[in-house]
C-alpha cells in the first residue's frame, strides 16, 4: 500500500545544518528531501497524528554541521527527538495534550551557552501551544488554547506552567537569538522574555503591542529589539525598541525610565516601543514575514503571490513576482545563498539568494479547484494513465498537473488557458473535464468561459499530444463550441484507436478521430469530427466504450443507447432508469454495463447488454466508476447516506467515514470487498495495470490525497463480509421501468415446466402458449422479447432426432 498526496504546507519546513536537506511536515510523518535534487531521501515515522512543529537542533560549531538531530511535536500529544540521518527515534515525551506549536529557546542561544546547558538536561525547556481536551469534551465556552512551559528532561510531562489562555491554540514565534517569543491574538501581539538560567521557578515577563487591524503574521529581528507584523489589509508595521521598559533588566530600566514621557511616533497608547512605522504595498493580507540573517532586509508575501524584499533602513523594495500562488512561509537556510518559499498550492520553491532565482521545486499534489455550484458533482477533474500510474488532476489557475502516484512526485503542469494570479480574481473559466487515452498518449480537456452578466460564454474542447521527452503535453487541436452553445457533459477515449466521443447536454454526441489514425501517418496529430448522433433530442449525459471498442454506450438522460462507433449506427436501447445517468462504464471485456445516477434518486445499476436487461442495482450515490481491462471486475466509489452514518448500529462499520469503495465481480450483486474512506465527495478511483502480475487500485479523495493498494489482499476479503451487512439494506431488487410500477411478472418458463411435470408426459410442440398469454389483465403482459420468443417458437415445428 502506498499513500501520498499529503500537504507539504501545513507547517514551516526546516533546513539541515549543512543546508543539503530540507525537512517537511507531511501529515503524520516528516519527509526529508535533498536540496540538490528535490527528491525525497527518507522519512521520520512514528507520530499517530499530524506533525505541527519541526525544529532542527542547530550546530554549535562548523565541525558539528554533520549532526542531524531534530525535535518534532504533534497533535497526538507527544514530543519526539530524532536522528534524521538514520533515521532513528531517540526519545519520546508524552505531553498528554495535542500540541499545535512548540519552541525551544535554549537551542538558539550562543554556542558556548548551549554547551553549558547541555550539561544540565533539566534546563532544556520548551514553550508549547496546546489544546485543553477537557474543555473541548465538556462543550464549555472556556478558553481552550493554552501557552505552557514544559521540561523536556522528563518522559511524561505534568500540566506545566500556563502563561496565557486563548480561545483557540495559537502559533508561537521565537526570536532568532532565543531571547523572546510571542503569539498573535486578533489585533494584539503578546511577547514574553525567556528567563535566564533555565530555572523552572523563573518567571517570564510579558508585554503587549496593539494594532487596529487583525494581525496575520509577525517576526523578530535577529539582533535588535525590532518586530515586524503584517495585517489583513496588507500593511507591514515595524516596531522599534520594544520592551525597553517591561522586558529590560533592572539596571537597564533606570536608563530608559526617562523615555516614558516621550512622544513615540506611531505607537498606540501605553505600548512599550520607541516607534512604529507602517509600509503598505500588499493589496491583501500579509502571510509571510522574515528578516535576513544580518537584519538588513525584511521579506514579506501574501495572497498576490509576490515576494517583496524591503530594505529596513530606507523602505526601498524589490520583488520576486509571478510565483503563481499565495505565499505561506519564507525560510532561510544555514547557507546564506539558499532559501525556500512555501506556497499555498502545495509547492516549495528553493531560491538562490540574493538574486531570488528559483533553483528547483518540491511539488506535491496541488489542491483541487474551486468550482461554481452549478458544476459541483458534474465535473470530471481527475484522469488516470493506467499503464504508468500517472494521474492528471485539474488544479487552480486553470492548470492540469501530471503526478506520479507510484513515486509520489509531481512531473509537470499544463496550462489549459492563460491566467495571471491576482488576489481576489473572480473565476472566469472552469475546466470541467480532463481525460486520458488508455495508453496515456493523448489528453483531452473541456473548459467553459463563464458568461458575464448573462452575456457571452464559450465552450472549448482541446486535444493534447504527449511529449515523452519533456513528460508533458502540447496542444494539437482546439474546437470552439463543439456542440453549438451546449456544454460538454463527458469525453471518453476509445480503448485501442485514436478515437474519442464527446457528449453534450444539448442533445447530441460527436465522435472525433485523429488524422494520424485516419491517414496512417504520425505527422498530422489534429482531430476532426467523424460522426454526430442523437436520440430523441434528449440530453446526452455520459458515454463509454466496450473493452474491445466495438460498442459505444451513450446515456440519453435516463436511457442507455448502444451504438456502432465506426458506422454510427444505433444498435439497441436499454430500459430507462428513474433519474438521469451521470456515469457509464463497461465491466472490462464482459457484457455488463455499469450506470450511475445522482439527483434526485441516486442509483447504481448493472445491465446485461447481451440480454438487454437489468441485472441488479443499489440505491447509492456514486462518485466514480472504474473497471479492470482484462476481467469483469469493477469498482465504484460511493457516498455513504447520512442515515447510515447516524445509525448507531452501523457506527462500527463506517467509523465516521463518509464514503466506501466497493469491488464487484461481474453480475454478482454482493461486493467482493469494501473499504470505507474519507473525503469521498469529489473523489476518483482507477485500476492501475502497468504490472501485469499485480492489479492495483488507486483512490484520490476530494482533497487530492491518495492511496494505491492491492484490492485482492486477504485483509480486504476478511473485512468485506462485515461491511456488506451494512450495505445490504441499500440493495434494490433490480426493479426498473415497468417492474418498478407494477411489480414482478410471472415466470412463464417456470409455470410451463410445472405444468409439464404435473402431466408426467414429455413436452410437445403443438402447445399454443399465446392462447393463455394474452388472457387476463394487460398489466400482466410479459416483456416484448419474451412474448415474441414464445410466439415465434410456437409457430415452428421442432424436429426430434431419431436414433436408428
Amino acid at each position: 500500500m502506498k499513500r501520498g498526496g499529503r500537504s507539504y504546507v501545513t507547517s514551516p519546513p526546516s533546513f539541515s545544518n549543512d543546508a543539503k536537506k530540507l525537512l517537511v511536515c507531511t501529515g503524520n510523518t516528516v519527509s526529508v528531501f535533498s536540496a540538490a535534487t528535490g527528491l525525497q531521501i527518507t522519512s521520520l515515522e512514528g507520530h499517530t497524528a499530524p506533525v505541527t512543529t519541526l525544529i532542527v537542533v542547530p550546530a554549535s560549531s562548523p565541525a558539528q554541521k554533520i549532526l542531524c538531530y531534530c525535535w518534532t511535536a504533534s497533535l497526538d500529544g507527544t514530543i519526539r527527538h530524532w536522528d534524521f540521518s538514520g533515521p532513528e527515534l531517540l526519545k519520546t515525551i508524552d505531553a498528554q495534550l495535542p500540541i499545535y506549536s512548540m519552541v525551544i529557546p535554549s537551542l538558539l542561544s550562543e554556542p558556548q551557552q548551549i554547551d553549558k546547558r547541555r550539561e544540565l538536561s533539566g534546563k532544556l525547556v520548551a514553550y508549547v501551544s496546546v489544546e485543553d481536551i477537557s474543555v473541548v469534551n465538556q462543550g464549555s465556552k472556556e478558553l481552550r488554547g493554552h501557552i505552557r512551559r514544559f521540561n523536556l528532561a522528563k518522559s511524561r510531562i505534568p500540566r506545566g506552567d500556563t502563561l496565557k489562555e486563548t480561545a483557540e491554540p495559537e502559533s508561537i514565534v521565537i526570536s532568532p537569538s532565543g531571547e523572546f517569543f510571542g503569539i498573535r491574538h486578533k489585533c494584539k501581539i503578546h511577547i514574553w522574555d525567556v528567563p535566564s538560567g533555565g530555572s523552572r521557578h523563573a518567571v517570564s515577563r510579558k508585554m503587549t503591542l496593539h494594532h487596529t487591524k487583525v494581525i496575520n503574521a509577525f517576526a523578530f529581528h535577529p539582533t535588535e529589539r525590532v518586530i515586524a507584523a503584517g495585517d489583513v489589509t496588507g500593511r507591514v508595521l515595524i516596531w522599534r525598541g520594544f520592551g525597553n521598559r517591561k522586558l529590560a533588566l533592572g539596571n537597564q530600566k533606570k536608563k530608559v525610565r526617562a523615555m516614558v514621557d516621550l512622544d513615540n511616533a506611531g505607537v498606540r497608547g501605553e505600548d512599550d516601543a520607541e516607534s512604529c512605522t507602517t509600509w503598505h504595498w500588499h493589496s491583501a493580507e500579509v502571510n509571510v514575514l522574515n528578516f535576513s540573517s544580518d537584519g538588513a532586509y525584511l521579506y514579506s508575501g501574501g495572497r498576490e503571490g509576490v515576494l517583496v524584499v524591503w530594505q529596513l533602513d530606507t523602505g526601498k523594495k524589490k520583488f520576486l513576482p509571478r510565483i503563481g500562488s499565495p505565499l505561506l512561509y519564507f525560510m532561510w537556510s544555514p547557507d546564506p545563498t539558499l532559501s525556500s518559499v512555501v506556497c499555498a498550492d502545495n509547492q516549495i520553491h528553493l531560491l538562490k539568494m540574493p538574486s531570488m532565482e528559483i533553483l528547483r521545486t518540491i511539488s506535491g499534489i496541488k489542491p483541487p479547484p474551486s468550482l461554481p455550484r452549478m458544476y459541483e458533482g458534474l465535473a470530471s477533474t481527475v484522469a488516470f494513465d493506467r499503464s504508468s500510474g500517472i494521474a492528471a488532476l485539474c488544479t487552480e489557475n486553470y492548470c492540469v498537473q501530471l503526478y506520479n502516484l507510484l513515486n509520489d512526485r509531481g512531473i509537470s503542469e499544463i496550462q489549459v488557458c492563460e491566467r495571471n494570479h491576482q488576489p481576489g480574481d473572480e473565476i472566469t473559466v472552469v475546466v470541467t473535464a480532463v481525460a486520458l487515452s488508455l495508453d496515456g498518449s493523448v489528453m483531452s480537456t473541456t473548459e467553459v468561459k463563464l458568461p458575464e452578466d448573462g452575456i457571452g460564454g464559450l465552450v472549448s474542447l482541446k486535444f493534447w499530444a504527449s511529449e515523452p521527452d519533456s513528460k508533458t503535453f502540447t496542444l494539437s487541436t482546439i474546437v470552439y463550441e463543439p456542440h453549438r452553445d451546449a456544454g460538454v457533459s463527458a469525453i471518453v477515449f476509445h480503448p485501442t484507436r485514436s478515437m474519442a466521443v464527446s457528449t453534450s447536454f444539448g442533445g447530441d454526441f460527436k465522435i472525433w478521430v485523429c488524422n494520424s489514425d485516419k491517414n496512417q501517418t504520425d505527422k498530422d496529430s489534429s482531430w476532426i469530427c467523424h460522426a454526430v448522433g442523437s436520440y430523441k433530442k434528449k440530453p446526452m449525459t455520459a458515454a463509454a466504450f466496450s473493452g474491445d471498442g466495438t460498442v459505444m454506450a451513450v446515456a440519453a438522460e435516463n436511457v442507455i443507447t448502444l451504438w456502432n462507433p465506426d458506422k454510427n449506427i444505433l444498435l439497441s436501447v436499454l430500459g430507462s432508469t428513474l433519474t438521469p445517468i451521470t456515469k457509464l462504464c463497461f465491466a472490462g471485456k464482459s457484457e455488463f454495463l455499469v450506470a450511475a445516477s445522482h439527483i434526485p434518486r441516486p442509483e447504481l445499476s448493472v445491465w446485461n447488454t447481451s440480454k438487454l436487461s437489468l441485472s441488479w442495482s443499489y440505491g447509492l450515490r456514486i462518485e466514480a466508476v472504474t473497471s479492470a481491462v482484462d476481467s469483469s471486475a469493477f469498482a465504484v466509489l460511493a457516498v455513504i447516506p447520512k442515515t447510515f452514518k447516524t445509525d448507531e448500529s452501523k457506527e462500527n462499520i463506517f467509523r465516521g467515514r463518509d464514503g466506501a469503495i466497493l469491488l464487484f465481480n461481474g453480475s454478482d450483486p454482493k461486493p467482493v470487498s469494501i473499504w470505507t474512506v474519507m473525503k469521498a465527495r469529489g473523489g476518483s478511483i482507477s485500476f492501475l495495470e502497468g504490472d501485469k502480475s499485480q492489479l492495483r487500485l488507486a483512490y484520490v479523495n476530494g482533497s487530492h490525497e491518495y492511496v494505491v493498494f492491492d484490492p485482492n489482499s486477504d485483509e480486504s476479503h476478511e473485512r468485506s463480509a462485515v461491511d456488506y451487512d451494512g450495505l445490504a439494506g441499500l440493495e434494490e431488487t433490480g426493479d426498473a421501468g415497468y417492474t418498478s410500477l407494477y411489480g414482478q411478472l410471472p415466470d412463464y418458463d417456470k409455470k410451463r415446466m410445472e405444468d409439464v411435470e404435473s402431466l408426467g408426459t414429455p413436452f410437445v410442440s403443438s402447445e399454443r402458449p399465446w392462447e393463455t398469454i394474452f388472457s387476463g389483465s394487460t398489466l400482466n403482459f410479459p416483456p416484448l422479447q419474451k412474448l415474441c420468443a414464445e410466439f415465434f417458437e410456437s409457430l415452428m415445428e421442432k424436429r426430434t432426432a431419431v436414433v436408428e
